[in-house]
């Protein structure tokens, strides 16, 4: 495909929305034609922003939606919004019949009543059956024909892909326990008082145990995809860096098997997927090898024949946000899929 797609951004001011513009300016095939950011923000221009933007784009924001704007300057809308509010734009997106790529999760859950449990009444609960999460390692033929696609959480693409091979063989008994540690930019650029750089320099803490939002959403999308009841408990921790994840999954197999059956079993699960590295045997993956990529690097190993350590390592702002976003983008409109990340 030869023609430019043209993309807006709704919330360019937050660190998953400068990530999409960064990532997007290289993009051969796409103009970036319309930003949003809060009313309160008023009307900066990308530059006023992030300088990193300076003589690279010159584009001023809007603070309300220009829905003629966008209906004629737009072919796919990203919406790097916090949760809750981006379910009030997807029905008028949609309507004017632009694709809509969700980086909330309003859109991930099938099941309203578990939403609603995590987060607030949903005003769209009618849409949650035609959105598609948007992990293409686990549903790419889905996300080719979507209209809206369901952005994936940033600890559950590290744990999805962690474990995914295992679930697709039915190979795991029902629990699964994953430790997660995540960079300061996971909690987006809203001040509070556990992210002042006092409380998080030279400090590592676990918190929301067993009660994070992201929970609910792993324990929806592997028991919809292996059809099966698993447990999840699930532990977060913040740790002073500013990109990053790295989890630690623990699962104990139905039957014992060896280290090279393992190891085969990810290496062929993932042998077409371009973003996703499986390190050697025993390897554990790294936080530094994946920062700024779209890439997820996935380490294993045995214990005892039967209990399995999955160590899963990707940028929050890029794989498990704005990179993986652009990775369905060019999915659903036929660009090369790895476009525009450098190999």
């Amino acid at each position: 495909m030869d023609q430019k797609i043209k993309v807006g951004i709704f919330g360019a001011s937050g660190y998953a929305g400068q990530k999409l513009i960064e990532i997007l300016l290289n993009h051969p095939f796409v103009e970036i034609t319309e930003c949003y950011v809060a009313p309160e923000e008023g009307t900066p221009t990308l530059e006023e922003i992030n300088l990193k933007f300076k003589k690279r784009i010159n584009l001023k924001c809007k603070n309300s939606p220009d829905w003629k704007s966008i209906e004629k300057n737009c072919d796919c809308v990203f919406l790097a919004l916090p949760h809750i509010v981006s379910m009030n734009f997807v029905p008028e997106i949609l309507k004017i019949g632009k694709v809509v790529i969700d980086l909330s999760a309003d859109f991930r859950f099938k099941n309203v009543e578990t939403y609603e449990k995590w987060y607030t009444k949903h005003k769209n609960p009618e849409l949650l059956q035609s959105a598609v999460y948007g992990l293409p390692e686990m549903n790419r033929e889905k996300i080719k024909d979507a209209k809206l696609i369901a952005n994936p959480g940033c600890y559950p693409t590290s744990i999805i892909l962690g474990v995914l091979p295992l679930i697709k063989k039915n190979l795991i008994k029902n629990e699964i326990i994953a430790n997660s540690i995540s960079g300061v930019s996971g909690a987006g650029r809203n001040p509070s008082f556990s992210n002042m750089f006092v409380e998080c320099n030279e400090n590592v803490k676990a918190y929301k145990i067993g009660e994070h939002r992201h929970q609910p959403e792993i324990e929806e999308i592997l028991n919809n995809f292996g059809k099966k009841n698993y447990k999840v408990l699930f532990v977060p921790h913040l740790a002073p860096y500013n990109q990053g994840i790295l989890s630690t999954i623990y699962v104990e197999l139905k039957e014992k098997t060896n280290s090279g059956e393992i190891q085969d079993l990810y290496n062929e699960f993932y042998k077409d997927e371009p973003f996703v590295r499986i390190m050697d045997y025993g390897e554990s993956a790294s936080t530094k090898n994946v920062f700024d990529t779209n890439f997820c690097d996935i380490g294993i190993k045995l214990i005892d024949e039967k209990k399995v350590v999955i160590t899963s390592a990707i940028d929050n702002l890029v794989k498990g946000a704005s990179g993986q976003a652009i990775q369905n983008m060019n999915i659903i409109f036929g660009f090369k899929e790895t476009l525009p990340f450098i190999f």
